[in-house]
């Protein structure tokens, strides 16, 4: 059966508690799906883990890329290898609830370009976490939602889905970090599609090491805050196909 949302997970240093965040994973989506576990280094201890959970579930694609460039890179590989037309990213590490990929999906599905799980709307939360990384994401979060009306309050969180013909006609410039994210929201508000969220409560389960380094990354952050309040670009996408130039990373 063919896919309906390809699920991307960026995958570094997890060791064995990846088998933990897979049941979950598994057990929750309702929808048919593929899961690919994107890693740049062959020698991580998740990727035996992986292989391993791959031989009883053929849902899980473990998937190596050779780029370089930290979770950027993987994040962008593993959407080019996606089959499904709507894509969800969602982190390793059990903070995200994957019982909302369901949902998150028909949103894309009726109509939206990027759906987003929101800590900081009205039934949303976030438990624990850096003071600093918290605060941040916040303060760019509820005022992108309020001042450049991008259609949700957490720009940042990368845990969302995405239709694929907005994204490969939009492309991704991000390449080091996790500023994908905001990337595509303020791409959809500058062309003038819809994005939607639902409120999501983040855990900071403590149970693997942080990829995340707001200080080296905050440039780039800044970079496509601002792009958010710049003019409109007439560039339109449907949920059916793109009526421009399509645009397909050629990963390595």
């Amino acid at each position: 059966m063919s896919p309906r949302v390809s699920i991307v997970v960026p995958i570094r240093g997890e060791g064995e508690h990846i088998e933990g965040f897979l049941e979950s994973l598994f057990d929750r989506v309702t929808l048919p799906c593929e899961v690919l576990a994107v890693y740049e280094d062959r020698d991580d201890p998740t990727v035996a883990h992986l292989r391993a959970y791959a031989q009883h579930e053929s849902r899980l694609v473990p998937t190596h890329h050779s780029g370089g460039g930290g979770p950027a890179l993987a994040l962008r590989y593993g959407i080019d290898h996606a089959e499904a037309d709507v894509i969800v990213v969602i982190m390793a590490d059990g903070s995200d609830d994957p019982s909302q990929i369901d949902a998150l999906t028909n949103l894309v599905e009726r109509g939206v370009v990027v759906a987003a799980a929101s800590r900081y709307m009205k039934g949303g939360q976030q438990v624990g976490g850096p003071l600093l990384k918290s605060w941040a994401s916040r303060v760019a979060g509820v005022s992108l939602y309020w001042l450049a009306r991008v259609g949700t309050r957490d720009a940042a969180n990368s845990f969302k889905a995405y239709n694929r013909a907005f994204v490969e006609a939009v492309g991704i410039d991000s390449d080091t970090g996790f500023e994908m994210g905001i990337e595509l929201v303020a791409k959809a508000r500058r062309r003038g599609l819809p994005v939607a969220e639902i409120p999501t409560i983040w855990l900071d389960t403590g149970s693997t090491p942080s990829n995340f380094r707001i200080v080296s990354w905050m440039p780039r952050y800044l970079r496509w805050y601002r792009h958010a309040f710049g003019r409109r670009v007439d560039q339109p996408v449907t949920d059916t196909g793109v009526e421009t130039t399509a645009w397909r990373h050629q990963a390595g």
